[in-house]
């Protein structure tokens, strides 16, 4: 692969931006270049007009995403691991959570560490039946540090969260199912025809009440029930003075009053 060339791939029709970690060679392993490319896309489909969901995938038939590259690590002091950690990585453990149109994971194999982390960050996951889930960093001598200790227990509860993070074992899209942790498992073939099905479908709604909804919902995994219901009358406001609910509501007028 040339040296330059981006680390991902992108298409955007019907309302859906698809982008694809494109290391199959490495599982799709986050080095820094991808992150850089990543932390810079994101934003940028976020605000796209023609973009309404966003699928995240990774290239190849084995691996969604194995984590972060090691082999990168490994050749790095600790003082630049740190700094990076502070100054750049810090960003990214929110980046994907933090874009307000829904984003989608199309998980089509391997999915472990950083790579599993990500998912936890999207808002829907769509899982083929070979996948392989873990957080081994505790096996490493090390911890998962990208947002699973946070999000995981909120989605798992916190005795089964340790379980799996202090063990560092690996379970697979059947447990990950019965654990909550994928929204739907697929043959392996069909992941991206369910996924982006699935997307399209999101998309056709008006963008406002689904982007207002994903607000609302994300403020309830971070306060209480009085201030996440004030969070929404404002969400709620938000939609009323959006164009396409005036011409949503107006073709529901129009329907109601059309004669017999």
């Amino acid at each position: 692969m040339n040296a330059n060339a981006p680390l991902h791939l992108l298409t955007i029709a019907d309302g859906v931006a698809v982008v694809t970690l494109n290391r199959p060679e490495a599982m799709n392993s986050l080095n820094t270049q991808l992150r850089n490319e990543l932390s810079a896309l994101m934003p940028q489909l976020d605000l796209d007009d023609k973009v309404r969901v966003i699928v995240i995938t990774g290239a190849g038939d084995k691996a969604f995403c194995s984590g972060a590259d090691l082999k990168e690590r490994a050749g790095r002091t600790t003082a630049a691991m740190v700094h990076d950690r502070l100054n750049v990585v810090s960003k990214w453990t929110s980046m994907v959570a933090n874009i307000r149109k829904p984003v989608i994971a199309a998980i089509n194999g391997y999915c472990m560490a950083g790579g599993f982390e990500l998912v936890l960050q999207c808002d829907i996951s769509i899982a083929s039946e070979r996948a392989i889930f873990s957080l081994p960093e505790t096996t490493h001598g090390f911890f998962p540090g990208g947002g699973a200790c946070q999000r995981l227990p909120r989605l798992v509860g916190v005795q089964k969260a340790k379980e799996l993070i202090f063990t560092g074992r690996r379970w697979d899209a059947k447990e990950a199912m019965e654990l909550g942790l994928v929204n739907k498992v697929v043959p392996h073939e069909q992941v991206m025809e369910e996924t982006m099905a699935l997307a399209q479908r999101i998309a056709a709604n008006p963008s406002i009440g689904v982007i207002q909804s994903k607000s609302a919902i994300n403020q309830s995994q971070e306060i209480g029930v009085t201030a996440g219901l004030a969070f929404d009358n404002q969400a709620w406001v938000g939609c009323m003075h959006s164009d396409e609910w005036k011409e949503k509501l107006g073709g529901f007028v129009r329907k109601e009053r059309k004669p017999d």
